[in-house]
């Protein structure tokens, strides 16, 4: 694969009339036809519709009527409603379920003209670190399938890590675009919380939930950007600012140093032992490439930030709790065949329309949202949430952005921490600050272990710098080809 076969890599040969929008959708779908048994990156494929918006795309070119994505094939993640198309977030509960209307993402892409490929696979209800929880069946890592490929996005991450399709969305509540994008090898960004609109995401967490994207490059993920934020007044956390473009500050000529006067900084509670050795040194390289390119590294303190998984995992619960009891089987999902009344309807509907995480959550929410436990532990997370986010408006006097590990680890065997919830929790330990906060972050590729899993750097920036972020990411992308690199699946 080369640079011709990203986002950016294929509009231009669309626009060059290399090759027409129905030629890159064929090849495509051959594409993950031929994959898709081996990963179960897909939930829904709809090959039929798929040909048809590409011949749309030519038409409209044929026109000289050209939107910035024409004919670019995608994915979109299961828990985005896409009219006509099952949306089933990956549970039983909704099974057979058909989404009546757009997000406003799928919307905003849809207007950029690209071309809907299929339904990505997902832990049930965004719920899940490594794409185990899914009703379907667990996604399989590009890399190595033996290994997850992250979650809960982990079927757009591994759709595009095997150049299945250039781009996908997913959604990141505490960490579901940029530690599957970590270690998938891959781009995953998640902007600024309002940015992109939650209106036809089916929610999990209402305060954390963020639509982002999953590309090869930071590029890629820019021009997606560009596609889906935008102010939507179906949404009240949906802000309503200028809309910018997002690639400005990638066409800027790069000198010999152009992150010269770049202020990186490094939280001492990202380096610590808990980190995987090659993860370590990995994260060490691309530290040592920024400063060849003009930046200079800075000490920054994030005392609170240590706290950041038990607030999540009081917080996320508790909104989840609330946001899932309307799955109640009455009016829409899963409903029990046999029940003797109304609330024997509910109990048995949910308790075979859910699997067990998301039931675990819900009782842990509804738990902490109860009368006598509300201000000991709900409130009190709240609380810890603010000085959380103290810490890294006061870290932003210091640096311009903030870097270190996606994830602790590199991607783990099936199985590996499925008996432990804790131990899976804590894979989201670097990424989770960043939807508390609400400050847009992304995960980048960075290296290899000895062994072949990718490895991510995340890059986060304080609110509202989706352009700057990006800018830093592509310049350590000209340098370096870490991106570039493919799995051996992708080639065969």
């Amino acid at each position: 694969m080369s640079g011709k076969d990203t986002v950016a890599g294929l509009a231009a040969r669309l626009a060059a009339r290399e090759l027409s929008a129905v030629e890159l959708v064929r090849d495509t779908l051959a594409r993950i036809e031929r994959l898709q048994p081996v990963l179960n990156a897909f939930v829904t494929v709809d090959a039929e519709g798929a040909l048809a918006q590409a011949r749309a795309a030519d038409a409209a070119r044929a026109r000289g009527e050209v939107a910035p994505l024409a004919g670019i094939p995608i994915a979109h993640k299961d828990v985005l409603m896409t009219a006509g198309l099952g949306t089933t977030c990956s549970s039983r509960m909704l099974d057979g379920f058909v989404a009546p209307y757009d997000a406003h993402v799928v919307e905003g892409l849809k207007r950029a003209g690209t071309v809907l490929v299929g339904k990505t696979n997902m832990d049930e209800f965004a719920m899940g670190s490594s794409n185990e929880t899914s009703y379907y069946g667990p996604v399989k890592n590009p890399w190595n399938t033996e290994y997850v490929p992250g979650g809960s996005s982990g079927g757009s991450a591994a759709a595009v890590a095997a150049r299945l399709v250039p781009g996908a969305t997913g959604t990141d509540t505490g960490g579901s675009i940029r530690q599957p994008a970590s270690l998938s090898g891959i781009c995953g960004l998640k902007p600024t919380y309002g940015i992109s609109s939650r209106y036809g995401l089916i929610a999990f967490a209402s305060s954390l939930d963020t639509p982002g994207s999953f590309a090869q490059t930071a590029e890629d993920c820019a021009l997606l950007l560009n596609a889906m934020a935008g102010h939507d007044p179906r949404d009240a956390t949906s802000l309503d600012r200028p809309q910018e473009d997002y690639t400005r500050l990638l066409r800027a000529k790069a000198g010999a140093t152009p992150l010269e006067g770049l202020r990186i900084g490094l939280p001492a509670e990202y380096f610590g032992a808990g980190n995987d050795p090659e993860v370590a040194a990995a994260i060490e390289a691309a530290l040592a490439e920024f400063r060849k390119l003009g930046a200079r590294t800075v000490p920054v303190a994030l005392p609170a930030v240590k706290l950041s998984v038990p607030v999540y995992y009081v917080i996320a619960p508790a909104e989840a709790s609330s946001n899932l009891s309307r799955f109640d089987g009455v009016r829409y999902g899963h409903r029990a065949a046999r029940y003797d009344d109304l609330t024997d309807m509910y109990r048995k509907s949910r308790a075979e329309g859910f699997g067990a995480e998301v039931k675990r959550r819900i009782l842990v929410g509804t738990y902490v949202l109860s009368h006598g436990y509300y201000d000991a532990y709900y409130l009190k997370a709240q609380k810890v949430r603010r000085l959380i986010a103290n810490d890294f408006a006061r870290a932003w006097r210091e640096c311009d952005v903030i870097m270190g590990p996606t994830a602790p680890s590199p991607a783990f065997r099936f199985g590996d921490k499925a008996d432990d919830p804790v131990q899976m929790y804590l894979n989201d330990i670097f990424t989770i600050a960043a939807n508390l906060t609400g400050a847009p972050a992304m995960s980048i590729p960075c290296g290899f272990t000895k062994s072949g899993l990718p490895i991510g750097l995340q890059v986060q920036g304080d609110y509202f710098a989706e352009a700057r972020i990006l800018e830093v990411a592509h310049r350590f992308q000209q340098a370096t080809d870490w991106h570039a690199r493919v799995p051996a699946m992708a080639n065969s």
